[in-house]
């Protein structure tokens, strides 16, 4: 490596190192107004004398500099000849000019106006004489101060040995000055090159540490190829257990055979020159037998130390691009102290567990959804300073961020000890925004009026503020943490406090689900939001406001098809349906399945092609061993639709109580389709086919008939058209239901006569409703 190049890769990895020290002299500033004072004034004092002394070796001046003055500021908040308050400030200020150099590497050896600026304001803060600045040397074009970036894909790991003329001297990094003596360590002559020409074991520290690091640098984009070529590899290897056990049973229905073979040569009456031959055969099909069971044995292991291999390796692979959530979390303090700066008022933000790491590609809507979050708590939730003191609050409010992990899911926890939420102000609030009529808002539960918060343009303030009250926020933060397959949700206490809790997968490269069988198709949930499976006993099934329900560890839960709510035909006809309890944030529901398939980790990826690609309810695919693709769905989407569909719906006094007759050969569909009807305050009556259904239009009185279309004997288009040309019933309104949903089967159906044709998967109470009154 060449003199330049070195120096590049030197200060390129000077650069990385800075921005992560800055951050923490930062939060080290921060904690200056703190009990924690003289730990962190140590901290700051330490990472800005090694700052000072890699900048001064690598010829970078102004940063040198500047991070001299900085250090006779803390050292005089530290000697109490300056206020602690205006300490913290400038040296605030001066992260943010240190932080502007360290991007722009010819300013930060020549230095600019900002910087000669922000060195005087630091020496008058610390009583310093401020130093002079003379011209600045023109810039020679066969010496350039700041080389083009390096790649960024690998950071040098180590410095070879290299001899080298040493680079521009003096101006650009002036000798330390003397009342600071520097240690061995940064007393290496200003060059790059001076400081790489001794052997490794002798080059000064600073270099050592900015060179010898271990870790490199890695194109995220190429992460995300190793997460999905992983994936595929352990679906690949099951597929090789798979083919390892067809093999076996292959084998064995040989060894069967010339059993079988065997013993019928027994009973032959064979001479005994065959019989001789049929002693070698047999022998063989022994030699044969044990020579498979071998193979067969070495390969099962082989097969298992292979799928062994390819779960480590995609574990260390979704690990590997698992980063700190103290990537975005070290920002914060300094924001929350400026934020509720200009609200007047005092607001300590305290992390914990921010070590806890999230999927890189998650990263940027984890700290979108904080920001919300604490702008919020500072400017909605945490009273005024006079405020709090009547209420025998501390003067000083407190926001908490808690992270924890609980198997695969990520919960952040933001906290703060505020005025809380109240209810009726949040209904009211509603009505005034015309989000709600009176009469929808006093129905709301207190969970229900809190929630109101994630409706879009919600808010509670009449006139806008820097920080928020625009209507945008919360709405934004559900949309963001639901898109990533979490849930929020929120609890509040009048006086107390909020708390709203982010729960998240910790890893989008590789999910375990639990496999689910809709007809012949496979169907995936998030494990985390899995509950239980269960049987439906007829005995556990419950009506509850005219919604079908099933008590689940001695509550109601509501009961859904998945197929009808999916928009796939008929529904199960087992007297003890399957189920899969889902939970999202505090609803919970029972999907019936078909049955159940497996649970495993798989390789989730987006959804390809236009057949899936924005269809509701669908989160992406993943490849099985036996070559199916399952579909993994977004349970809080199913569970949106399973709220809209289990909520009653209040009847104005003159509606009319409309006698329905419903035909439907699943006992599902008909259950969930009876609890819309029931949902609007109309009575039912049930029908298995169209042939049982005409019986009873003969003999009993109907306003409405509500039909499937595939069912045995008559099926939906047959009964319209024989409902429609009796005279005695033909004025009675017919609505088909199906899944069926092309405009084709749609024409059919109203030329069978239908008044109405409605298709399963886009089916709620509103949607009936409307049909309902129109055609009644």
């Amino acid at each position: 490596m060449d003199t330049e190049a070195l120096k590049k890769s030197l200060l390129k990895k000077f650069q990385e190192v800075t921005a992560d020290r800055l951050q923490k002299i930062q939060l080290g500033v921060l904690d200056l107004e703190k009990e924690t004072a003289d730990q962190a004034a140590e901290d700051v004092a330490r990472e800005l004398h090694t700052m000072k002394g890699e900048a001064r070796m690598l010829g970078l001046a102004a940063i040198g500099q500047l991070a001299h003055a900085a250090e006779d500021v803390l050292r005089a908040e530290r000697e109490g000849r300056t206020a602690t308050e205006i300490a913290t400030d400038v040296m605030l200020r001066a992260c943010d000019v240190l932080s502007d150099l360290n991007e722009d590497l010819a300013a930060a050896s020549t230095g600019n106006s900002a910087s000669e600026d922000m060195v005087r304001a630091l020496a008058e803060v610390s009583g310093q004489e401020p130093p002079s600045f003379g011209p600045k040397p023109a810039a020679k074009p066969a010496a350039p101060v700041a080389p083009p970036p390096a790649p960024l894909l690998v950071a040098p790991v180590a410095a070879p040995v290299v001899t080298a003329p040493p680079v521009p001297p003096a101006p650009v990094a002036p000798p330390p000055a003397p009342k600071a003596p520097e240690p061995a360590a940064h007393a290496a002559p200003p060059s790059a090159a001076a400081a790489a020409s001794a052997h490794a074991e002798d080059a000064p520290s600073a270099a050592k540490s900015a060179v010898a690091d271990r870790t490199i640098r890695v194109n995220v984009e190429v992460l995300d190829s190793l997460g999905l070529l992983a994936g595929d590899l352990l679906v690949e290897s099951a597929r090789g257990r798979l083919r390892s056990s067809e093999t076996e049973a292959l084998f064995e229905r040989f060894s069967r055979l010339g059993d079988r073979f065997l013993r019928l040569a027994e009973h032959l009456d064979i001479p005994a020159q065959v019989r001789a031959a049929l002693d070698r055969v047999e022998s063989d099909l022994h030699m044969l037998r044990d020579d498979a069971f071998r193979f067969v044995r070495r390969n099962d292991d082989g097969i298992n130390t292979l799928h062994g291999n390819l779960a480590k390796m995609a574990d260390h692979v979704a690990e590997a691009r698992l980063v700190p959530l103290s990537t975005v979390f070290d920002a914060f303090p300094r924001a929350v102290r400026e934020m509720s700066r200009t609200q007047g008022k005092e607001v300590d933000l305290v992390i914990e567990n921010a070590d806890i790491g999230v999927d890189r590609s998650m990263l940027g809507d984890v700290r979108d959804a904080l920001v919300h979050l604490l702008r919020n708590s500072v400017d909605h939730a945490i009273e005024a300073p006079d405020m709090r003191q009547q209420l025998g609050k501390p003067l000083t409010g407190r926001v908490r961020i808690r992270v924890r992990v609980d198997g695969d899911m990520l919960h952040i926890e933001v906290e703060d000890d505020g005025r809380g939420m109240d209810p009726e102000r949040l209904r009211q609030a509603a009505v005034s925004k015309r989000l709600l009529t009176q009469v929808q808002a006093a129905a709301l539960s207190e969970r229900e009026a809190i929630e109101l918060i994630f409706r879009p343009g919600f808010s509670t303030r009449d006139q806008v503020s820097e920080l928020s009250g625009r209507g945008v926020g919360m709405d934004v933060v559900k949309r963001k943490v639901e898109t990533l397959g979490g849930s929020v949700g929120v609890s509040s206490r009048i006086g107390r406090g909020t708390t709203i809790t982010l729960r998240l997968p910790q890893s989008l490269a590789l999910m375990k689900v639990l496999l689910v069988r809709l007809g012949d198709d496979v169907y995936g949930m998030p494990a985390a939001d899995v509950e239980a499976v269960m049987r439906v006993k007829p005995e556990d099934r419950l009506e509850i406001f005219g919604t079908l329900a099933v008590r689940h560890r001695g509550k109601p839960t509501a009961l859904v098809a998945l197929g009808p709510l999916l928009g796939l035909n008929g529904g199960n006809r087992f007297d003890k349906p399957p189920a899969v309890v889902v939970r999202h944030g505090e609803d919970h529901a029972a999907l019936v399945v078909d049955g159940f398939v497996d649970e495993r980790e798989v390789a989730v990826k987006p959804c390809g092609g236009e057949f899936l690609k924005g269809a509701p309810f669908i989160a992406g695919t993943a490849a099985l061993e036996d070559g199916r693709i399952a579909v993994l769905l977004h349970v809080p989407d199913i569970m949106a639709e399973v709220r809209r569909m289990a909520r009653p719906v209040t009847q104005a006094p003159a509606a009319k109580r409309l006698r329905v007759l419903l035909v439907d050969d699943s006992p599902i569909a008909r259950a969930t389709e009876g609890a819309l009807v029931k949902a609007l305050g109309h009575s039912l009556e049930e029908a298995q086919d169209g042939e049982e259904a005409y019986g009873k239009v003969q003999n009993n009185t109907y306003d409405l008939i509500l039909t499937d279309v595939q069912m045995p004997k008559m099926d939906g288009f047959s009964l319209a058209r024989k409902l429609k040309s009796t005279p005695a019933v033909a004025r009675i309104p017919v609505i088909i239901l199906s899944s069926l949903a092309s405009p084709e089967d749609k024409r059919r159906g109203l030329d069978a006569g239908a008044d109405a044709y409605l298709v399963k998967g886009e089916l709620g109470v509103e949607i009936l409703a409307q049909a309902i009154d129109r055609l009644t």
